[in-house]
């Protein structure tokens, strides 16, 4: 057997800023100690000055323009090329919170020990090139409809939900100037921060009910992946995701980050109730089938589920025989 995968077909009047011309007053034979006409324009009615001088309205010169203060070319990446230093300095509100959360030292290149295969380390390899079609093909569904919030879940547990969730999080990091956030709601087998091989901040849970603030808790693994960890299973997993202010508070998260895409890695649909209880605050499913256990009737039971609540985006083949893959290398 060699793992394999596939994706089923995936089923946004100038204005000109004028100030009121300036009315610069001159008077032939003025005398020297009658107040300035000029004076009463400060505090006066401009036309009646005019009627009682006679005087011609002169337009007063432009100030002089002001130098543009040069902002940097701002990215997910925190800073711009060749901005000068002043500029550096400037904080973007659209960013600050992105950049808030805490960066790791290194970033994931050093996490080998993981039994898992991360495409981040093995880039020329066809799994790699397998995840990196799923990723063009889902970011194109998602701009195409607006959307950014999807479950990656399986019929059974078992199939690779988790291993998927990782290396399409990690895959879709690589775009450049994008943000991805993969969040680990698997609460009864939480498996990311294994997958990765890095320490979590705390049980999910705790973030989930607010008792931990978001920048104590998601870290972000690279300037273009932030991670929400899970270091313990819970017992009130799926009563946790029915309650709303979990919806609220991911829709906070999302609104704060403004990512690109947010990955929830999900535990077994048909399993539990946990991907039921979520469906609401989800753009879209992606499914994760097993080529040696996952059933016709499992897949249609997880269709079931979904209808009617959120869309099936597609079905990735997991551990599928190498003679039912077409191959199309180069």
């Amino acid at each position: 057997m060699k793992d394999s995968y596939g994706l089923s077909a995936f089923t946004d009047a100038d204005k000109t800023l004028h100030n009121d011309d300036f009315l610069a007053m001159r008077r032939m034979k003025h005398q020297r100690n009658k107040p300035s006409p000029r004076s009463q324009l400060v505090n006066g009615d401009a036309e009646s000055v005019l009627a009682e001088t006679g005087e011609i309205p002169v337009r007063a010169p432009q100030p002089a323009q002001q130098p543009v203060r040069q902002r940097r070319s701002m990215s997910i990446f925190g800073h711009g090329i060749g901005a000068p230093s002043l500029a550096r300095q400037v904080v973007d509100p659209l960013n600050a919170e992105w950049d808030g959360l805490p960066l790791m030292t290194g970033g994931l290149r050093g996490q080998v020990l993981s039994d898992l295969p991360l495409v981040s380390l093995h880039r020329d390899s066809a799994v790699a090139k397998s995840f990196d079609l799923l990723r063009t093909r889902l970011m194109q569904t998602l701009k195409a409809n607006g959307w950014n919030r999807i479950a990656i879940a399986s019929p059974t547990p078992g199939c690779g939900a988790t291993f998927t969730a990782v290396n399409l999080a990690l895959s879709l990091s690589r775009v450049p100037a994008s943000r991805t956030v993969l969040m680990d709601l698997n609460q009864r087998a939480p498996g990311v921060a294994k997958a990765l091989d890095i320490g979590t901040s705390g049980p999910m849970h705790q973030f989930l009910s607010g008792e931990v603030a978001m920048e104590d808790h998601l870290i972000r693994a690279t300037e273009t992946l932030a991670l929400g960890l899970n270091g313990a299973p819970s017992e009130d997993a799926a009563e946790i995701l029915h309650d709303p202010a979990t919806g609220d508070l991911l829709g906070d998260m999302i609104a704060s980050l403004r990512p690109d895409v947010v990955l929830y890695d999900m535990p077994a649909v048909l399993a539990h109730d946990d991907l039921a209880a979520f469906l609401p605050h989800v753009d879209g499913v992606l499914l994760v089938s097993d080529g040696e256990q996952t059933t016709a009737k499992h897949l249609a039971e997880c269709e079931r589920i979904l209808e009617g609540q959120t869309q099936l985006l597609g079905v990735i083949l997991n551990r599928a025989r190498a003679s039912s893959i077409e191959r199309y290398d180069a």
